[in-house]
């Protein structure tokens, strides 16, 4: 291995301003579960992203059960998501009794084509799960996301955003990312552009489903402080510890989004002309990447190569159909390609111009280029 630093694919980034957060809270209270700092991370994020409300929850799949609770989804229906996807989409879902029904992919996005969309519903379908992979947007070939609010709307099928990677991503049109669909649904684990450890946020411009998905995560209360429920609800509450965390994170994302931007760019120079390398494009007036993603011919031995030069990489997601956890019959050519040859790449915020060069180079040498 080279004697030169190992670079993971990933690590999140938490240090002074977080404990600063920290002590300053355990300093002057004593409420762990969410309170006042849940609301303040809650009104930081609904002023950054434009949304008229912001819930947050415990964990990014269960932020999407509560959105498709709250558009009533129940067992037995229908609810679409992409094959290419972190299992936690369908995952959602299923643990309502609902059914994922697995469409694939567009090769340039990642994001479901609004007519593949289309043919997939029935009647049972109660939900569209549109993941905007890796804070892209769908193609504007495809209609963009006016096609699938105008899909929702024809037929009646709420549109959900998994948004999970999508923090600092926005529409052609200005709006952020996750503010298309009837609630859009962000991830906060440590991989994500700002983490709270775990964490998942909700939004919404709808009073009625605001004041549902705040019900459904606080056991059904009718209101904060009582013991009167009028609805069933449960326990997917925050805490002010990871309030505190957000709040500094939050605060470093302007920071942070340009820095992600110039990461990408740099890979993206870098690689250009290597032959059996295509990374995925972004528009970085409107996207901000999460990871560095591509397809990457001979994957297992350019990450075996990388590995012994002291580089982490990460395999991206395998099809969700061909997981054992789903194992179910059909094609899906494009979600098959990624989960042959996709590939993360080092994309953590604290990684260094010299670090993506020294990431381009090895990859250049496996390559012959």
């Amino acid at each position: 291995m080279s004697q030169q630093a190992f670079i993971p694919q990933m690590r999140p980034l938490f240090g002074a301003p977080e404990k600063e957060e920290l002590l300053r809270y355990l300093d002057e209270d004593g409420f762990f579960t969410e309170f006042e700092r849940t609301a303040a991370f809650e009104r930081a994020i609904a002023e950054f992203t434009g949304a008229k409300h912001c819930v947050v929850v415990n964990n990014g799949t269960v932020s999407l059960s509560l959105a498709a609770l709250a558009v009533g989804v129940g067992p037995g229906d229908e609810v679409i998501c992409p094959n290419y996807t972190m299992i936690a989409t369908p995952n959602s879902v299923h643990m309502l009794g609902a059914q994922p029904v697995f469409v694939d992919v567009e090769p340039d996005t990642l994001i479901l084509h609004p007519e593949a969309v289309r043919r997939a519903i029935t009647p049972r379908t109660k939900a569209i799960m549109l993941v905007s992979a890796n804070g892209r947007a769908p193609s504007s070939a495809a209609g963009g996301i006016e096609a699938f609010e105008a899909l929702a709307r024809d037929t009646g099928v709420a549109l959900i955003e998994d948004a999970a990677q999508s923090l600092g991503s926005w529409y052609a049109d200005g709006r952020h990312i996750g503010r298309a669909g009837a609630i859009g649904s962000f991830s906060f684990s440590a991989p994500k552009i700002i983490s709270t450890g775990q964490g998942g946020a909700l939004i919404t411009d709808d009073d009625a489903l605001a004041d549902k998905l705040k019900r459904l995560k606080d056991f059904g209360r009718a209101r904060g402080g009582t013991d009167i429920h009028d609805s069933i609800g449960f326990n997917f509450k925050f805490t002010e510890l990871q309030a505190c965390v957000g709040l500094a994170q939050m605060r470093q994302l302007p920071e942070r989004l340009p820095r992600k931007k110039a990461i990408w760019q740099r890979y993206w120079d870098g690689l250009q002309g290597v032959p059996g390398v295509q990374l995925f494009a972004h528009d970085t007036q409107l996207c901000t990447p999460w990871f560095i993603d591509g397809r990457f011919e001979r994957r297992e031995e350019l990450a075996a190569h990388l590995k012994a030069a002291g580089i982490g990489t990460r395999t991206m997601y395998p099809p969700i159909h061909q997981q054992k956890a789903y194992d179910l019959p059909g094609s899906y050519p494009v979600s098959e390609a990624i989960g042959r040859e996709g590939l993360w790449l080092p994309s953590m915020i604290q990684l260094e111009d010299a670090q993506v060069d020294r990431i381009c180079a090895e990859i250049r040498r496996f390559y012959n280029a």
